[in-house]
């Protein structure tokens, strides 16, 4: 699938959902951030969706860099940060990872769901994600463990990599790396038309030690 075809892939997702108000974070993100007593830094939001996460983290007094292949989904995010009072302190792009990453150094980078249908060298983009983590930040990837019923994925043999097999995928040195969460919990999640459903998401979250 061509760049064009995943932008209108991913606009036509996000243009389908209605536009939330108060769009909620992702529980891991919340649940990482506040249990780690994390403070306030730079963060980077990769693939944004509807940008509860990056929303969230700006509330919390983070510095927010959240980007999205889909323009529906920046615009709405952007606006949404204006009306939230948190304008200042999100910078919502549209950007594609297969072709490039964004510059900066981050003391968080979160890379919820970052699994599509389209062209994308994950592990490619999940490496640049790592070098561009700062010492003592954290990358946290958060992947689908199963298929909720409202998720575009429905193919019951899609295959589900293990928080392990991302780590391996990515490379990342143990040297420089030490590895503070690497699970499947699972939980009740509600959908875009407020279905619920229990899901598996696998967890992994390592810490830049040098």
């Amino acid at each position: 699938m061509s760049t064009t075809d995943a932008v209108t892939f991913w606009d036509g997702v996000h243009a389908a959902r209605p536009a939330a108000g108060a769009p909620q974070p992702n529980a891991r993100l919340t649940e990482t951030v506040t249990g780690l007593g994390l403070a306030p830094g730079d963060a980077l939001d990769l693939g944004c969706g509807a940008g509860g996460d990056a929303l969230w983290l700006a509330g919390q007094g983070w510095q927010v860099t959240a980007v999205d292949i889909s323009a529906v989904a920046v615009e709405r995010l952007a606006t949404l940060a204006h009306a939230h009072g948190v304008g200042e302190r999100v910078t919502a792009m549209t950007y594609d990872l297969h072709e490039s990453f964004p510059p900066g150094a981050f003391d968080l980078i979160s890379a919820h769901y970052l699994q599509t249908p389209c062209e994308l060298d994950r592990a490619a983009a999940l490496r640049s994600a790592a070098h561009a983590v700062r010492p003592g930040g954290r990358l946290l990837v958060v992947d689908h463990g199963s298929a909720a019923p409202w998720s575009w994925q429905q193919d019951p043999d899609t295959r589900y990599p293990s928080p392990q097999e991302v780590a391996a995928g990515i490379g990342l040195a143990p040297e420089t790396w030490a590895a503070e969460r690497a699970d499947a919990p699972r939980r009740i999640a509600t959908g875009p038309d407020g279905r619920t459903a229990e899901v598996t998401d696998h967890v992994l979250l390592v810490r830049r030690t040098a």
